[in-house]
């Protein structure tokens, strides 16, 4: 018998406990993280275990949050305001774990035939954290805050298509749409529209961070931290918001975040670093969560300025990254390569017949060529606060890319202020997108042409023309293949390199319990703070 296979009899026997079994294991040359996943496999998940109770202060370090945040939803430009916005208010609709959709502040919902007319029946009972009912005009002005000729909200693009709102009675709205739309309902469980409070001339009181969600905003410091108390009189108190109180903190450099764990200063991390997993997956009292999901690192430039202009020039770059050398060496295998456009095999209308992009040096030269250029030097900015190990990606691209006839030079931009200041500045930079639901939300925010979040501010008519008529198509087959035209012209086209998709990897204290981890969004959805408890 093999000395993994002895191992594995003595945990399934429960002659050794799970620690053990991770540390023995990686002696004889099995990683922490291949070992953690096997002896979760033969024993359970310890947080999946567990039975929900209340109590505690759970604090969150991530690697999000600067000093010109701000609670706008219509400016939700990272993650950390994303947490801000589920934990003390809640949308119409919710992602579960496993994709599908929920009830959250709607009840339920129902379409016309076209399903270009969506009804929206409240929940009766609940209550903002001032003690207000919430009614339909709550969340007319909730939405009507992203809409209109003069916002620049990012989520604009998923509400424009909306021509008309009206309440029917107190808990009823009826939202009139453009054309048919199959994933209205997936939009509403979006980040982007929180509800809040109406004021007396129909416009949004977001300023108060008064809202109807599991938690109270107690202190909000922007780049630095944010407090919370548990709401005592949410509506969903049986099913979530375990934690006494929660405090969010901002902490951007990785090594910083890993040793707030260690230490025990904070109960949870998001974005581990890759190259320390095993080593931290070993930690007495500390658990290495990893789940597949929809969020993929790219390298985004803008096609209104040269060089990139050129799609000539856009093909080079995507010719010059090795994308198979970046998973192992980068992500150290916890992904998967992309294809230079969103969508994954973990979305519905993910086309497989689309050919791979690979690295090809000499297809990248014959491009630059067809630009009139014998070589490209161009520079590309990064930082920590676009993804984790942003910087270290963008030298490695370089490496690649200088066989190409690139020669890239990596601009390290500070981390605070990285998403208001570069990108959609500067030329070329690096940053990550999360999942959305459904093809439609991801290629609607940051490809359709004059979207607020198209970072590369490339537009295509025949693109916008497919996305609208996919958009109200209730035929799967024809949808299907309108989303594969749309995946070939984003990935032949568009000003995007999408080099990987990563798997979600963070990290939490093994005092923190919870159910089946979604991975619509990083850290389960970033509603942690309402779905997890201590154990």
């Amino acid at each position: 018998m093999s000395e993994q296979s002895r191992l594995t009899e003595m945990l399934s026997a429960g002659e050794i406990n799970r620690r053990d079994f991770v540390y023995r294991m990686s002696a004889i040359g099995i990683t922490g993280a291949v070992a953690g996943s096997l002896a979760t496999t033969l024993t359970g998940n310890p947080a999946l275990a567990a039975t929900p109770k209340k109590g505690g202060h759970m604090r969150m370090a991530m690697g999000h949050g600067g000093t010109p945040d701000t609670l706008n939803p219509s400016h939700i430009l990272n993650g950390f305001l994303t947490v801000m916005h589920f934990t003390i208010t809640n949308m119409l609709t919710e992602i579960n774990h496993d994709g599908s959709l929920k009830p959250k502040l709607a009840e339920e919902w129902s379409a016309s035939a076209d399903a270009s007319t969506w009804t929206f029946k409240l929940r009766k009972g609940v209550t903002f954290h001032n003690g207000r009912d919430l009614t339909a005009d709550d969340v007319i002005a909730s939405i009507n805050h992203h809409r209109g000729e003069n916002s620049d909200s990012g989520g604009k693009p998923l509400v424009d298509p909306i021509t008309d709102m009206k309440a029917d009675g107190n808990h009823t709205v009826v939202f009139s749409l453009e054309a048919g739309d199959a994933d209205f309902p997936f939009k509403m469980g979006e980040f982007n529209f929180p509800i809040y409070q109406a004021n007396e001339d129909g416009s949004l009181d977001w300023k108060s961070g008064i809202g109807c969600g599991p938690y109270v905003l107690k202190e909000f410091e922007p780049g630095v931290r944010a407090t919370f108390e548990r709401n005592p009189n949410y509506w969903n108190a049986d099913n979530g918001a375990y934690f006494d109180s929660c405090e969010l903190l901002s902490i951007a450099d990785t090594t910083a975040r890993t040793s707030a764990l260690v230490s025990g200063e904070v109960d949870a991390i998001d974005r581990v670093d890759l190259k320390t997993v095993d080593l931290l997956s070993k930690r007495p009292g500390i658990v290495v969560e990893e789940v597949p999901s929809k969020l993929h690192y790219t390298f985004e430039m803008r096609t209104d300025i040269a060089p990139f202009n050129d799609v000539n020039a856009r093909l080079a770059a995507k010719y010059a990254i090795d994308r198979e050398a970046m998973l192992n060496g980068f992500l150290l295998g916890h992904g998967i390569v992309g294809n230079d456009h969103p969508i994954s095999p973990a979305y519905p209308f993910f086309d497989s017949s689309l050919e791979q992009r690979a690295y090809d040096p000499d297809k990248a030269k014959f491009h630059l060529k067809k630009a009139g250029l014998t070589s490209l030097e161009v520079g590309l900015s990064a930082a920590d606060a676009a993804f984790a190990g942003a910087v270290d990606a963008a030298v490695l691209y370089k490496e690649y890319a200088s066989s190409a006839g690139l020669d890239i030079s990596v601009v390290q931009e500070p981390k605070d202020g990285y998403w208001s200041n570069v990108w959609q500045h500067k030329a070329w930079c690096a940053s990550y997108w999360f999942g959305t639901p459904t093809p439609d939300g991801i290629f609607t925010l940051g490809y359709k042409g004059g979207a607020g979040w198209n970072a590369t501010f490339w537009g295509d008519e025949k693109f916008d023309k497919l996305l609208q008529s996919a958009r109200a198509e209730l035929d799967n087959t024809k949808r299907a293949e309108m989303y594969g035209e749309m995946q070939r012209i984003v990935r032949d086209d568009a000003g995007t390199v999408v080099a990987l998709f990563a798997n979600d990897v963070f990290a939490t204290s093994d005092k923190i319990g919870h159910g089946k981890l979604a991975g619509n969004n990083e850290v389960d959805g970033r509603m942690f703070f309402e779905r997890w408890w201590f154990v």
